[in-house]
């Protein structure tokens, strides 16, 4: 079936409907990673987004149900130049079209991608439509201007429930703000003994757990929309390790007195260079974020700046100047990878029992 992704600043791409059928409406961003698509169409990050992949060809690998980052994505829909109809891996359960169809998702290709990713260079990130080939164009945009998306991303795809993943080793409160299932494994693998917290639990709630440190998750949106994050943050402080990523770094930010900002188009793919201003080595990152920490704001607080985007020279982390806190941008957990940023699930281990081996000494 023919569709048509209109833009609010007017731009038409024509392209064949996948997926489900019926029209869609989101924040339109892109994605520069070559592989990973199905991290991220089950990556709670882009909740309410329709996304752009710049690589050419998608689904090339088809659906597993182990490569998902959480139960049900909340993607509103996916631009591709080229949809596989056969899928080549051992693994692979069904093909993308398929999997859209049972997750009532819709997408599009044949659309011109580079060019598209040019528009929202240019225009920064806008809100878009896919429709009906015959849908009147000005109408659309004149809708699109009009709308107003929801500010509520973070609490629709939370955990509304705690729940346990249990090891034999240090206790972990994990704040999911749209966690992907990446830090669960990471923090499986050093066998934390892990409980997952809804986004609105207090610190008072967190500390009755008794952990041995907190994590802080990504998650979808404005981190100024998150209410009450930050005042559960400044009662932490101090108290126990917490460690953020993505959003939680943000949180983090705001909490300590720093301000955020909107970029441009985000950052968005599995091949970002970050610079360990520290260590002077660079880590090539995997990214998901629309908001930033403002450098400039980071003076007036306690907080040490430690990486740096090499691609826009934006914050990628810091740490606290007292307490044990430390958080970055970028997602060290990242599936399928790079990994090269791993180890500071490591480094939070080390962490947490220095602090737990210093409250035992005193």
């Amino acid at each position: 079936m023919k569709k048509k992704l209109i833009l609010e600043t007017g731009e038409v791409f024509h392209g064949q409907s996948f997926g489900v059928e019926t029209d869609t409406e989101g924040e339109v961003v892109f994605n520069t990673g070559m592989t990973g698509y199905q991290e991220l169409i089950s990556d709670p990050s882009y909740c309410g987004q329709i996304v752009c992949m710049t690589y050419p060809l998608i689904g090339n690998y088809g659906i597993n149900r182990d490569d998902y980052e959480s139960i049900e994505p909340a993607i509103k829909g996916l631009i591709v130049k080229e949809v596989c109809d056969f899928p080549s891996n051992f693994r692979t359960q069904m093909d993308l079209d398929e999997f859209f169809k049972k997750r009532n998702l819709s997408g599009i290709s044949g659309i011109d991608t580079r060019r598209l990713t040019r528009v929202l260079r240019t225009s920064g990130v806008v809100k878009g439509k896919i429709v009906d080939e015959k849908a009147v164009e000005s109408e659309v945009v004149e809708s699109l201007k009009n709308t107003v998306f929801p500010t509520d991303q973070v609490a629709q795809v939370s955990t509304k429930t705690s729940f346990a993943n249990p090891g034999r080793g240090l206790k972990v409160v994990l704040v999911d703000y749209g966690s992907k299932h990446g830090i669960l494994r990471e923090l499986a693998q050093r066998d934390c003994d892990v409980i997952v917290v809804s986004q609105d639990t207090t610190a008072e709630e967190i500390l009755l757990i008794n952990p041995d440190g907190v994590m802080l998750s990504n998650g979808p949106g404005d981190p100024e929309d998150v209410k009450g994050a930050t005042e559960m943050i400044k009662n932490l402080l101090g108290k126990v390790p917490i460690f953020g990523i993505c959003l939680g770094h943000q949180l983090i930010g705001l909490a300590c007195g720093a301000k955020t900002f909107k970029l441009k188009f985000g950052h968005r793919g599995g091949n970002h260079p970050v610079l360990d201003l520290a260590k002077n080595k660079v880590a090539i990152t995997s990214q998901n974020h629309g908001y930033a920490v403002d450098q400039e704001s980071l003076k007036n607080t306690d907080l040490v700046e430690t990486h740096v985007a090499l691609n826009d020279r934006t914050n990628e982390g810091f740490k606290h100047k007292i307490h044990p806190c430390f958080s970055v941008q970028y997602h060290p957990e990242a599936s399928p990878g790079p990994e090269d940023a791993n180890y500071l699930f490591d480094e939070f281990i080390t962490l947490m029992e220095e602090f737990k081996f210093k409250k035992l000494s005193n």
